[in-house]
């Protein structure tokens, strides 16, 4: 493992972290608090930076990534259901 895939995998779960509580008040609330367009557009990147991770041999960092962008798809699909 590079050190890189390691940085960049602290660093995706810090964010990943920071965007729990929102993902559990929106179900708590019944709302969708986050935008159409900014959930669509970090969680389509998040999962393109996998992608380009996993090119590169960063498993963990992919692996996080695509977590990550399952976050945001979840706040795109709560902004859907709870209008």
């Amino acid at each position: 493992m590079v050190w890189q895939d390691t940085a960049i995998t602290i660093i995706i779960v810090a964010f990943s972290y920071a965007l729990l509580p929102q993902v559990i008040k929106g179900f708590k609330e019944k709302r969708g608090l986050i935008s159409l367009q900014t959930s669509i557009i970090t969680g389509t990147g998040m999962y393109i930076l996998s992608g380009i991770y996993l090119t590169l041999g960063l498993y963990f960092s992919a692996t996080i990534g695509v977590i990550t962008g399952a976050l945001w798809t979840t706040l795109f699909i709560q902004k859907i259901i709870y209008k």
